[in-house]
């Protein structure tokens, strides 16, 4: 996610207990060998995700170019890879809870891989877009696995800092490999992740799944849903229609049935919605200005290509960093002082990259943008685990991460229309 990035965006407490605890630790309902997956291990994981989605912020043009459309239109690529992340992520956290980690990891490194390699070939923006698809569906897997392994705020620190590591490195990496390769290659980068599912996989061997039936028609209204809102900035009037229509049928099918893909008792918890709406805001501003101040440092403090991308990475991660702090600190800070944080630093970027001339201030609203969606993505992620039952964590972490990726699809296209367009 991005710092997402989300992306990805796009965390918690489902992890087996550190080693040493007696047998019979649990992973959302499923009993499992005592240890944890090295956190070094899951940064890997979900990070790369992060780079490959933030790529494209520096070489539009020249994706543009390569492909001959517009740039408003290649912007498609981007909001394509968050419409994945949103979608797949509680898709595959719902195939996570149901059989495991083995498939989950086998089904996502598929995924990327056959991704990256269409993508790399693709002729025409649609193959290219079937590709970001692939992408962002095996990197939502890949993330919704590195989530539930986390087991606490300070890991999941170190996968959010991971992210804002990798995302921030992102746009320089894609200008980097475009100048000397092809934007093609900057588009693989997320394939870096699957370097560390063998590891992760020997890990989770002894994981056991928690089974049940899957939710078919709620999965397909949420995603229904996820989609209206996505394409709410560029379509309106049919958006918003399809948006109302099919969460007016969600609802319904969520009173018939309670217990399904999305449990009723979620929505019931103050919690989870606090945790799930602010994760989602900030990750908006956050994707937002990612893609709006590069334009702006060019439009108004007149800066190259390569100090924009050089600013960014410096600028972003410190951002990274100041969040893992806050992470490693919010158990002792608690959820009010948390949400206090994260909410007026989030306001404090927005002013100051609507008012800002200077270069130097519109980087630092860049950062705190940074800095609360890495943040909210390894606090707030946990909040909303806390909000339900071990057996249900999954589906909490995928619906938090789902709103979460959907500031990576809202961000690009609020940018095209202030700004790229």
């Amino acid at each position: 996610m991005s710092s997402t990035t989300a992306p990805v965006a796009p965390a918690p407490a489902l992890a087996p207990k550190p080693t040493g605890t007696p047998t019979g630790t649990t992973v959302a309902g499923r009993e499992r060998k005592p240890g944890q997956v090295p956190v070094v291990w899951l940064a890997l994981l979900a990070a790369p995700v992060a780079a490959g989605a933030n790529a494209p912020v520096l070489i539009l043009p020249d994706m543009a170019r390569s492909l001959g459309v517009g740039t408003a239109t290649v912007t498609w690529l981007v909001t394509a890879f968050a419409w994945g992340m949103a979608a797949g992520t509680p898709l595959l956290a719902a195939l996570l809870r149901r059989r495991g980690f083995q498939p989950l990891l086998r089904l996502s490194t598929a995924l990327v891989l056959g991704g990256t390699a269409l993508v790399a070939v693709a002729p025409w923006l649609p193959v290219a877009l079937a590709g970001r698809v692939a992408q962002s569906l095996g990197g939502a897997g890949l993330v919704a696995a590195a989530m539930n392994l986390a087991g606490s705020a300070r890991r999941m620190g170190v996968i959010s800092s991971g992210f804002g590591v990798l995302g921030a490195a992102g746009p320089l990496l894609g200008a980097t490999l475009t100048d000397a390769v092809s934007w093609r290659l900057a588009f693989g980068v997320s394939a870096v992740a699957v370097l560390a599912v063998p590891a992760v996989a020997r890990y989770t061997r002894g994981t056991k799944p928690g089974g049940g039936g899957f939710d078919a028609r709620g999965a397909a209204l949420l995603i229904a849903l996820a989609t209206s809102l996505i394409l709410l900035p560029t379509t309106p009037l049919p958006a918003l229609a399809a948006a109302l229509l099919t969460g007016t049928l969600l609802t319904r099918h969520i009173r018939r049935r309670p217990g399904g893909f999305i449990p009723v008792q979620l929505l019931r918890s103050p919690l989870f919605l606090i945790s799930a709406a602010l994760g989602g805001a900030l990750s908006t501003t956050y994707f937002t200005l990612l893609f709006t101040v590069p334009s702006l440092l060019r439009d108004r403090a007149d800066w190259s290509k390569g100090a924009i991308g050089t600013g960014q990475l410096v600028t972003l991660l410190t951002a990274s960093a100041l969040s893992w702090l806050l992470a490693a600190n919010a158990a002792r800070m608690g959820r009010t002082a948390v949400r206090v944080v994260l909410v007026t630093v989030g306001a404090a970027a927005i002013v100051t990259a609507v008012f800002a001339t200077s270069g130097p201030l519109l980087l630092l609203a860049a950062g705190a943008a940074a800095f609360t969606a890495t943040g909210a993505n390894a606090t707030l992620s946990m909040h909303a685990a806390t909000a339900t039952p071990d057996a249900q964590r999954p589906t909490a972490i995928g619906l938090f991460a789902l709103s979460y990726q959907l500031g990576g699809a809202f961000g690009p296209a609020i940018a095209t229309l202030l700004v790229l367009g």
